[in-house]
């Protein structure tokens, strides 16, 4: 049992070490794409005083091209620094190339991290990546400083899952090297988050320990950031140019992500030639980049229904969703994405969109169903989806609710500034809980 003495503890500033690859970087004050949970948190606690350093890489994982060419140090304040590791980028999200880059970014974070003079508090890293998360509690270890892994997917075991059954005995035993590396960095860890009970029950359980109450979850945070006049206007424009208006006869529904194969694209696309075929004012609007880009641009050439923009800035991305009457969420399913929330959903939340989900069990249709914010329907049945469709299409009133029940929602679970600062004073915690169980001190209470 954690004491009363350290247990709400607060600091006069915590110096952070934040450990995440593969989330927009904002590498300058006109940085256009949005945040992600990293990039919330270290403005979040920067915002408040504390020191902040990112430890990222120059890859840019969405767009599949560097933001550098080099190792780059960005000071975005007096508070907040982001240290850019090279480690070469891949052009596919699973492939040999993004194993190795991996490596290498986490062979740089040990070795950058062990020639700088001021060790941080408290290391906070994400998993992914296995070999950061392993590099960060070995140097917690010897640096005698608190590591927290937060839980963002489950890596190594998605590898077998959506491996073919046949070679399912193989993936695993050629994935044996990542499974002990993932029990060996859980194992060490100080403490265990993620973004929902199911992904901390998930890395403890790797850890191969019982739950302890320095183990949270902490659902992804969103904040809702308003435009300026400027980029209000240039959306505005963007959107009007691709026939996508915002008058009330037109009923829009949004996809915003990765256009990949962990979405079924497949059934949106049915669904939007029988909506088509009966002439409805319904455009679908699905907005990314991603390897089945290019293949589901070229299907869907003659369908004056789809549109498919590529990647868009945070402003239009704003724009688009208050725009819309619907947001899909068309995870395939995988007791990953079951035990999950993603920043799609929070995202649709954030903006009154029903959520549409191919995910009929688990955490999200749990939440929709409880709280009246969104419909499910089985992956591959473009019936379903038509169906659900109609309904709030037809019935603007439940539409309505569904909107109101969405944006409550998000304000109670997923507003960013309850979301992290939750986290921030965890942080605070483990800082004062790590110090004590190892008879020194290495914070100042007020």
């Amino acid at each position: 049992m954690i004491s009363e003495s350290y247990q709400y503890a607060t600091l006069n500033k915590m110096n952070v070490w934040l450990l995440t690859i593969g989330e927009p970087v904002p590498t300058n004050k006109d940085f256009k794409d949005r945040l992600h949970r990293a990039g919330y948190f270290a403005r979040f606690l920067a915002d408040y005083g504390h020191d902040v350093t990112w430890w990222t890489s120059t890859f840019d994982h969405f767009r599949k091209k560097h933001n550098f060419n080099f190792d780059t140090t960005i000071k975005l304040d007096e508070n907040l620094k982001i240290n850019l590791l090279f480690g070469g980028g891949y052009k596919s999200n699973v492939s040999l190339g993004r194993f190795i880059d991996h490596v290498k970014i986490a062979k740089k974070f040990d070795g950058k991290a062990r020639l700088e003079k001021q060790k941080p508090d408290i290391i906070v890293c994400s998993l992914p990546t296995i070999e950061l998360c392993s590099v960060a509690s070995k140097f917690g270890t010897q640096f005698n400083i608190p590591v927290l892994l937060d839980m963002r997917d489950m890596w190594p075991d998605i590898f077998v899952d959506t491996s073919p059954s046949l070679f399912k005995p193989v993936a695993k035993i050629a994935l044996l090297p990542l499974f002990k590396l993932a029990k060996k960095a859980c194992a060490g860890a100080t403490a265990i988050t993620g973004v929902t009970e199911a992904f901390v029950d998930w890395g403890v359980k790797r850890a191969g320990r019982k739950r302890h109450e320095l183990d949270r979850a902490f659902y992804l945070g969103y904040s809702v950031l308003e435009p300026d006049e400027e980029q209000i206007e240039a959306a505005d424009k963007f959107w009007d140019e691709q026939g996508i208006l915002s008058h009330s006869k037109s009923f829009n529904i949004c996809f915003i992500g990765a256009i990949g194969r962990q979405f079924d694209f497949d059934t949106i696309i049915a669904v939007a030639k029988d909506i088509e075929k009966q002439k409805l004012p319904i455009k679908f609007v699905l907005c990314g980049s991603g390897d089945r880009l290019e293949y589901l641009t070229s299907i869907c050439a003659n369908q004056d229904n789809i549109i498919f923009p590529g990647w868009i800035d945070s402003s239009q991305i704003h724009n688009l969703m208050r725009r819309s009457a619907i947001g899909l969420n068309p995870l395939v399913d995988r007791y990953d994405f079951r035990s999950h929330i993603n920043n799609k959903a929070i995202e649709y939340m954030s903006a009154s969109l029903p959520i549409f989900t191919t995910l009929t069990k688990g955490v999200l249709p749990d939440l929709l169903r409880k709280n009246n914010c969104g419909m499910c329907y089985p992956i591959g049945d473009h019936r379903a989806l038509l169906d659900i469709i109609m309904k709030l299409y037809n019935d603007r009133s439940l539409l309505s609710t569904m909107r109101k029940n969405a944006f409550q929602l998000f304000t109670d679970c997923f507003d960013a500034n309850i979301v992290y600062k939750d986290m921030m004073e965890h942080l605070i915690k483990i800082i004062n809980y790590y110090s004590e169980q190892n008879k020194f001190v290495k914070v100042n209470d007020i």
